[in-house]
């Protein structure tokens, strides 16, 4: 191979001298600083403009860089119209959660000191007619006791829903007892309407939707919650008074969160053997019922599994406290992470003292009741959609890839005047100075190489050139 042909068209595909690259590249400044010109203060000028605006453009790319790996989100909050609405589940208990007319002789030898019958501190404090009937229940001088279930004593002292409803109307249409589903709570026997399920699908309502419950009772507690999550009335419930009409308008909220590293929602299924969707509260009560049966071996009525129900000797000594416990150290044992989508109801109350004089005559008499009882135990709940729309709490991502590539390459184009096409022609340019080097190094040690040598080392490269 001729040496000199191979140096005359390395010369003709040298790349041009930085003076013309500089006057032909599309980067501002650079032109000014690569020139034919000796050294002058115009030069030395347009060299600290250069660097000055380069280390500004380094400094907002380090800034924006920095603030996208915060991962910043915001919230948007919009009101949705639509023209129609599945009305929520509505649970409630009543505070009384025993009814001593139901409590049976066996019922206090096995429960009567977790229900505090048995307490003669506050023995004073007990009707006369109350304590008569109780003194005769808790004499067990010759009583044999039968087995004993927590379950079945809650289901059978618990409240009747035919005796505690006195009438019950939704969207004008009249609703019966089969309309409300048992479920048991911390507070017993209670009543779910609205519950969607068992192949009946929840109401929706197209004019706002009104739920009327008139009812007997010593209070109760209420919670308004999706069908989608079970009752935690006794955290999330808030309390009716009797004596007292109370309205309850609601508005839908729809809840979206951002997963990691955005936010902190749960992206992952919930492994649980009692829940098919996760929720905050399915989430509490799976965790509660572990946490029982791992440290007294039984649950309470009120959680699901198959585990034995715990005993009331075991409610006394070891679930009520575990439970209490657990509420108290919440943080440490039950981590519950919020799901990323979740709906909830905003509400608002107010009151209107019932029943008038002539109301109370009435019902006294409709009833077979006196007018001060009548006063002393009857409420009425309105609960009802303020308008037909929702809400919607979305969280976004404030600061996007797009939003990082626009930034930086806005910065780029105002510091130093370059895109990403002018980083393309830098890169290019040194390549083929680089390789323009390699070259002339290799073709120096040809020439003053031995003829031999030369061989040996091209027979080399071709022979291992395969295997590198």
């Amino acid at each position: 191979m001729d040496l000199k042909v191979e140096t005359e068209e390395m010369d003709a595909n040298r790349p041009p001298p930085i003076e013309v690259f500089a006057h032909t590249s599309t980067l501002h400044g650079i032109s000014h600083i690569f020139t034919h010109e000796r050294l002058c203060v115009k030069r030395c000028l347009w060299v600290v403009f250069f660097l000055g605006s380069l280390t500004f453009l380094l400094y907002v790319c380090v800034d924006r860089i920095h603030f996208y790996l915060e991962y910043p989100h915001v919230t948007k909050l919009d009101e949705v119209a639509t023209p129609v609405m599945t009305f929520p589940a509505v649970t409630f208990c009543n505070l009384n959660a025993f009814r001593f007319s139901r409590v049976t002789r066996n019922d206090l030898y096995h429960a009567g000191e977790l229900l505090a019958l048995l307490n003669q501190r506050d023995i004073h404090l007990v009707e006369e007619s109350v304590l008569e009937s109780l003194k005769v229940k808790a004499d067990f001088h010759n009583f044999k006791p039968r087995p004993f279930n927590m379950r079945e004593f809650y289901d059978r002292t618990g409240h009747d829903i035919n005796d505690m409803l006195l009438s019950c109307h939704f969207h004008g249409t009249e609703c019966r007892a089969e309309d409300f589903k048992v479920v048991f709570t911390r507070y017993g026997k209670c009543y779910t309407f609205n519950a969607g399920d068992n192949g009946h699908p929840p109401l929706i309502t197209t004019k706002g939707g009104q739920l009327a419950i008139t009812s007997f009772e010593a209070g109760v507690k209420v919670q308004i919650h999706s069908q989608d999550e079970p009752s935690f009335i006794d955290q999330l419930g808030f309390g009716v008074a009797p004596g007292f009409q109370t309205f309850v308008s609601c508005q839908e909220q729809r809840l979206i969160y951002l997963p990691p590293p955005w936010g902190d929602c749960k992206v992952t299924a919930m492994e649980s053997d009692f829940f098919d969707s996760y929720s905050i509260t399915a989430c509490r009560i799976d965790c509660e019922t572990r946490y029982l049966v791992d440290n007294c071996n039984c649950r309470m009525v009120h959680m699901p599994g198959d585990a034995p129900y715990c005993t009331p000797e075991l409610y006394k000594e070891c679930a009520d406290p575990a439970l209490d416990f657990l509420v108290e150290r919440d943080n440490d044992f039950c981590v519950c992470e919020t799901p990323c989508n979740m709906t909830r109801y905003s509400k608002e109350l107010s009151f209107v003292k019932i029943p008038s004089k002539a109301s109370a005559k009435y019902l006294a008499k409709k009833y077979n009741k006196s007018e001060q009882y009548i006063k002393d135990n009857i409420l009425v709940l309105d609960i009802f959609f303020e308008a037909l729309n929702y809400e919607t709490i979305e969280q976004k991502k404030a600061y996007e890839v797009a939003g990082l590539l626009g930034d930086i390459g806005g910065q780029m184009g105002l510091f130093i005047g370059a895109s990403i096409l002018t980083i393309l022609e830098l890169f290019d340019y040194l390549y083929e100075v680089r390789l323009l080097q390699e070259i002339r190094v290799y073709v120096s040690y040809r020439a003053e190489a031995p003829i031999e040598e030369v061989a040996a080392v091209t027979f080399s490269v071709l022979f291992f050139s395969p295997g590198s």
